[in-house]
């Protein structure tokens, strides 16, 4: 193989490692949004 060749796989496979690494640690980190108490809330509809 080329070291051209070469230097171009290697690039590419660490873009695609930086992106999913990046990604997997937000999944991780980011708390999730707060719920509603009750199905009442969950209503765009004021009684």
């Amino acid at each position: 193989m080329k070291t051209e060749a070469l230097i171009m796989l290697i690039g590419a496979q660490g873009v695609v490692i930086a992106f999913m690494s990046y990604f997997f640690y937000k999944v991780l980190t980011t708390p999730p949004k707060p719920e509603p108490d009750s199905y009442l809330d969950n209503d765009d509809v004021v009684r």
